[in-house]
């Protein structure tokens, strides 16, 4: 991606250096990091983000004094961090003001190794993750390098894709579809929560794909080859992907993230200049035509 001379956004509170916060999972964590939790419990990816909460509510609440000095490598990664949120304020406040509604953007916490957040404790292996409680993103950036070792893909916009992604979350939340998704799952049986689940990431994976069409008109920021680095981490999420990974079989009605065909259709979509009003089939279309 090209960066150079963009703006850093100001909405972000770096806690690297604070020492260490009560250690656990968060409830907000996301797709590559049930993934992460998926590859070391064996089980379905349903099962990995429950015994993840298990984990949390049982864990201790010892903390640690010590301070965190961030690598140089880690330094330019907040950087890039700080300039992709940018760009999502720039893009998104323009596509709320075309809609003649006001964005109020998200704040970004960049920790190391474990945090505080509105919806619980979290720790790295949480991975990124948006709390709407706070409408905050919070981010280890050791993550990528996780990633890296994990998915055999990297490269700055699938980083890029993962931050946009989250605050796709956020949006989300600006415009009431979470709140009324969370609700109508906190009514329904597994399977239908699972599909609700799957809807919301599938239109977040959209959204990120709008953000990266719509900063590429505006900043020129996209190379060759870009687009496809969020492909390739996209097709490496899917949970059909992940559970014949591990357990060498899929089982659809346990997905809550979508297959790797749906989410790189969906991010491509966004990419390659769709309406954002396509967002909306995320919840209009047959669960059989996602």
């Amino acid at each position: 991606m090209r960066l150079g001379g963009r703006r850093e956004s100001t909405n972000v509170d770096d806690r690297r250096k604070s020492g260490g916060a009560k250690a656990g999972l968060g409830i907000g964590g996301i797709l590559l990091a049930a993934a992460i939790a998926y590859f070391s419990s064996g089980g379905n990816l349903g099962q990995a983000i429950n015994a993840g909460f298990q984990a949390a509510s049982s864990s201790s609440s010892t903390t640690s004094g010590s301070t965190y000095t961030p690598t140089a490598e880690e330094e330019e990664l907040a950087k890039f961090t700080k300039q992709i949120l940018a760009g999502t304020e720039d893009v998104w406040t323009d596509q709320f003001k075309q809609m003649g509604k006001t964005y109020h953007a998200p704040k970004l916490v960049m920790f190391h190794g474990a945090v505080s957040s509105a919806c619980g404790n979290a720790s790295s292996s949480t991975g990124p993750f948006y709390c709407s409680g706070d409408q905050t993103v919070y981010i280890d950036l050791e993550f990528f390098t996780t990633m890296k070792a994990q998915f055999g893909t990297a490269g700055d916009f699938a980083y890029a894709y993962v931050i946009a992604h989250e605050v796709g979350h956020h949006v989300q939340n600006e415009l009431g579809i979470l709140s009324q998704a969370h609700q109508q799952m906190a009514k329904s049986q597994e399977r239908q929560s699972n599909q609700i689940s799957v809807r919301l990431e599938l239109q977040a994976d959209f959204l990120a794909g709008v953000w990266a069409y719509q900063d590429n008109k505006m900043f020129n920021s996209l190379e060759a080859g870009d687009v496809e680095e969020g492909l390739a981490i996209a097709s490496r999420i899917g949970d059909d992907y992940l559970q014949k990974r591990a357990q060498g079989y899929a089982v659809p009605e346990t997905f809550n993230h979508g297959t790797s065909e749906q989410r790189s259709r969906w991010l491509k979509k966004g990419a390659t200049g769709y309406s954002l009003s396509e967002a909306n089939k995320a919840f209009e279309l047959p669960y059989e035509q996602l």
